[in-house]
C-alpha cells in the first residue's frame, strides 16, 4: 500500500515554527506573504534537483517543471505530484486567487495561475516563493 505524502502531517505549535523558521520565513510560509520579486534564490537557478518545502521537507516540485516566466519568482508548470500541495483561494488583493499551501505542514507556498499564455504543457505557472523551499541538487 502506497502512501501519500500528505497522509503524513507536520503540526508544531507557533513556538516552535518561529523557533525553526527566520523572520522572513516565518512571514511567508505560516502568514502568506509574499517576498519581493526578483530577490529570491530560485527566481533565476538552472540547478537539476528537487525542491523541497523549507518548512517540513516535503518534496515538491522538480527543475525538470521549472520555466523562465521573468515574473520576479520561480515558476513551475506543475508540481511533483498533486497529493503534495493544496490549494485555497484567496481575495488578498481584491479578486480571487489559488494559493498554493504544503499538503504536510499547510505552509504557504505562493499562487497558481492558469491561462496566461505561457508555452508548458499544463498551461499554468506555479509562482513560489523562493524562501518557501530548499533546493536538493541532483547528484552529477
Amino acid at each position: 500500500m502506497s502512501e501519500k505524502a500528505n497522509e503524513v502531517r507536520v503540526l508544531k505549535t507557533e513556538a516552535e515554527w518561529r523557533a525553526q523558521l527566520n523572520d522572513l520565513e516565518y512571514k511567508v510560509l505560516r502568514q502568506a506573504a509574499t517576498e519581493p520579486p526578483h530577490v529570491g534564490e530560485y527566481t533565476d537557478t538552472k540547478t537539476v534537483g528537487v525542491y523541497r518545502c523549507k518548512a517540513c521537507g516535503t518534496e515538491l516540485f522538480r527543475s525538470e517543471t521549472k520555466f523562465d516566466s521573468h515574473c520576479g519568482w520561480p515558476s513551475f508548470y506543475a508540481p511533483l505530484a498533486e497529493d503534495r500541495v493544496v490549494y485555497n483561494t484567496d481575495h488578498l488583493l481584491g479578486y480571487p486567487r489559488t494559493e498554493v499551501r504544503c499538503a504536510t505542514c499547510d505552509s504557504h507556498l505562493g499562487h497558481v495561475f492558469e491561462g496566461e499564455g505561457y508555452g508548458t504543457p499544463t498551461d499554468q505557472r506555479y509562482c513560489i516563493n523562493s524562501i518557501a523551499l530548499d533546493l536538493e541538487p541532483a547528484e552529477s
